[in-house]
């Protein structure tokens, strides 16, 4: 990590609103390169991930990698990824599932991050938070969203979360396998070779 990237990471780890989680000794949670080609912001770190310190360490991350058509060596190659979820800290759980990002992270934190990456080729932007934080032209729902895909390509495209809880989702929405998926692969592989 550069020097300007450090200075950033001990401005979160030093900022007030995180000092709970630097007391308990929890760092943030995301990497990112100067060279990164792919973005990719979701939620917040779940607990797994939290705990082992490492980004999309579970199921989730599993079906993540099978969607990007990526190996876990690729996929944590901070040169071809930036994982940068909306918070970097584990939230907490909620009723049903863990609590959303504090509102004020990413405002504070992506601006600064994002502007020492030199040539983003495409931000993936995983559940309807990121979603409505960068998309300008956001539809009413996150299904509307992924559905739209096409219309906020080629900088970013949407994607639901891949928990195993939101099976029922994929259920009732098969052309994101159909239409979706074949075109975020080709474009990740496009934009993964373009650096070998």
């Amino acid at each position: 990590m550069n020097k300007e990237l450090e200075k950033i990471r001990q401005a979160i780890i030093n900022h007030p609103s995180n000092k709970e989680y630097t007391l308990k000794g929890i760092e943030p949670l995301y990497t990112i390169s100067p060279k990164s080609k792919i973005i990719i912001i979701g939620q917040a770190p779940g607990i797994k991930a939290q705990n082992s310190k490492m980004t999309w360490n579970d199921l989730s991350g599993d079906k993540l990698r099978n969607w990007l058509g990526v190996t876990r060596d690729e996929f944590y190659n901070p040169d071809n990824f930036a994982q940068i979820p909306m918070d970097f800290y584990f939230p907490g759980k909620g009723k049903s599932g863990d609590l959303p990002p504090r509102k004020d992270f990413a405002p504070l934190w992506h601006p600064q991050l994002l502007s020492h990456i030199e040539n983003i080729e495409l931000i993936i932007l995983i559940g309807i938070y990121s979603q409505k934080f960068y998309l300008k032209n956001a539809k009413s729902n996150l299904t509307q969203n992924v559905l739209a895909f096409r219309e906020f390509l080629p900088k970013f495209i949407p994607l639901p979360h891949p928990s195993p809880r939101n099976i029922g989702w994929y259920i009732n929405n098969p052309w994101f396998e159909d239409e979706v998926i074949p075109i975020l692969k080709q474009k990740v592989r496009e934009i993964l070779k373009k650096g070998e």
